[in-house]
């Protein structure tokens, strides 16, 4: 409808509210009544004086000297200082492919590959006791910004397509192991052994790794106890519920210690290995547990719909429900695994040198340092509080992504 006198339509006049300001929107939210009004007055004011408090302990009453003179033991333990480029190597690599990563697939990509360069170009500037305040380890976490940027503008071109960007971080997952770990006496890369490793690089290596092999065993699990075989769908619900009703702690003196004494004297698997394998099979059981929930909550009438076109089992749970029942419980996933990522401190029991554990080993190392046992768990929580927010942070892009709780 248009009036005589106008040529435009009355919708194209209609313009949305203007946001109200900042103390209209204070006295509708913070000040609508007068209990709200002395809650905010109370939360602002314990704010205030807690922060106050924590910041003035942070800047002037803290000693960071645990944290500033052995910031190398913290990510990378005793790992040779001679062959500390392996691990340098394995940076550039994942800095490569994630700004690969953005320029394929945007979105939240573009989100890590920034966090990843602001985080690398902060250690690359900030002053370090140790080898980490020599010139040379801060050139290199500064290199590795370009590095991002220059995985970006190829992960750009039209001719790179997401199989590249996928097999390349598939071959990442063979080649960085390899690397860490070397082979034979050689000089170009000689073995160093898991036992030298420590820190925040083993703590990566049992998360990422317990992560990405638990997953998939996780979903053939939860398909196992729904399977129609008896067979299958019984060795299913043992595993399941056998590994769920004991805990990690007990995973892990079985992976470590028990486990050698079932297998021949001379086969004997690494020590990081078999606490690897230990929180992989306790995160694929409630894995399993979460996945089967979204496939309970895929309708009958999907099923149906795929077998009517013509779709074979495989094909109708690979293509129908196992992407319906895995959007649906992606919160759930992401919990596990933010609890997996907390759980690599239990493998201190087994004396695995992850980051919780080279926290207690400095502080017995020096007499000095023994009445400084907060400021080393409070730098050990930032840290994982830092890396357990990003996987929560992911998951929330890739819901408002997939659209879940909206369509």
């Amino acid at each position: 409808m248009t009036d005589s006198g106008s040529t435009q339509p009355e919708s194209a006049n209609i313009r949305p509210p203007s946001p109200p300001k900042l103390l209209v929107w204070l006295r509708r939210n913070l000040f609508n009544s007068w209990p709200n009004s002395v809650l905010t007055l109370l939360a602002v004011g314990s704010i205030y004086f807690v922060g106050r408090a924590v910041l003035e302990w942070a800047f002037f009453t803290a000693d960071w000297r645990p944290v500033t003179n052995n910031p190398m033991l913290y990510l990378v333990g005793q790992y040779p200082r001679d062959q500390i480029w392996r691990v340098g190597a394995s940076l550039l690599l994942v800095s490569f492919l994630t700004g690969m990563s953005w320029g394929e697939w945007r979105g939240i990509m573009r989100t890590f590959a920034m966090l990843l360069a602001g985080g690398l170009a902060v250690l690359g500037i900030i002053p370090a006791g140790g080898q980490m305040g020599s010139l040379a380890v801060h050139v290199f976490f500064l290199i590795n910004v370009p590095v991002i940027f220059l995985g970006f503008l190829l992960g750009s071109r039209k001719f790179v397509t997401g199989s590249w960007v996928l097999g390349g971080w598939l071959f990442s997952f063979l080649v960085i192991p390899f690397l860490l770990r070397g082979i034979g006496d050689g000089t170009v890369l000689p073995t160093v052994e898991t036992s030298l490793w420590g820190g925040l690089l083993v703590t990566l290596i049992l998360a990422v790794g317990g992560i990405l092999l638990s997953f998939p065993l996780g979903v053939l699990l939860a398909l196992g106890r729904r399977s129609s075989l008896p067979v299958i769908k019984i060795f299913c619900v043992m595993f399941i519920e056998g590994i769920r009703g004991v805990p990690l702690v007990t995973i892990l003196f079985m992976s470590s210690i028990i486990l050698a004494l079932f297998l021949p004297p001379d086969l004997r698997i690494d020590r990081l290995v078999r606490a690897l394998i230990g929180m992989t099979i306790f995160s694929a059981a409630y894995t399993a547990e979460n996945v089967r929930g979204g496939l309970q909550a895929v309708p009958a009438g999907q099923i149906e719909a795929a077998k009517a076109v013509g779709l074979n089992n495989f094909q109708t749970t690979l293509l129908v429900v196992l992407p319906q029942a895995l959007r649906a419980v992606i919160p759930a996933i992401v919990g596990q695994f933010i609890s997996l990522f907390k759980d690599t401190t239990l493998a201190i029991i087994v004396a695995i040198n992850e980051l919780l554990n080279i926290g207690k080993s400095i502080l017995q190392s020096d007499v000095e340092f023994l009445q400084l046992q907060l400021e080393v768990y409070v730098f050990i929580a930032a840290v994982f509080w830092v890396l357990c927010y990003l996987m929560s942070f992911a998951s929330r892009r890739l819901e408002t992504a997939l659209g879940i709780g909206e369509r």
